[in-house]
């Protein structure tokens, strides 16, 4: 896990991407590629620095509470994770004009990349969210999580 993260690390070692644009990377790649305990827990950091509208929103393909350079970021995450073949000229071009350089939309793919690893690892395990999230997640994220593991059970 600490080589994932530094890996993580590496692919923003420019800060290319802001702590805003690495949550929405994150809620729109885990959301699509069905990881809910990473849904969960980004979308809940995005709806503490703004809208939980927005955040929970994100997490159901709807990107209304974005900006349209984040609009067209969070899009790419969610093609990445479901198919990342189905991507196109037109795709990345869409990125460019929404002002990513090409140094980082790399980066952002690689970020996206690396965060589906880390959910392929959580979701083979099994490892479902933390009951802590029944409390701390906003109301309408938990309603938008209805795929992949369901938060534990309560301690007993």
């Amino acid at each position: 896990m600490t080589g994932l993260f530094n890996l993580l690390r590496q692919a923003n070692s420019a800060d290319s991407l802001s702590l805003r644009q690495r949550i929405i990377l994150v809620a729109a790649c885990t959301s699509a590629f069905g990881d809910s305990y990473c849904s969960l827990v980004w979308a809940s950091k995005l709806a503490t620095a703004g809208d939980a509208q927005s955040a929970a929103g994100i997490l159901r393909g709807s990107d209304d509470g974005l900006n349209s350079s984040e609009r067209v970021m969070a899009g790419w995450a969610r093609k990445v994770a479901r198919d990342p073949n189905a991507r196109s000229a037109a795709d990345v071009q869409a990125l460019r004009d929404a002002g990513f350089s090409d140094a980082q939309i790399f980066a952002i793919t690689v970020f996206v990349a690396l965060r589906l690893a880390f959910s392929t690892v959580n979701d083979a395990l099994g490892l479902p969210p933390d009951a802590a999230l029944r409390s701390t997640a906003p109301a309408v994220v938990l309603a938008a999580v209805t795929f992949g593991c369901r938060i534990e059970d309560e301690a007993s």
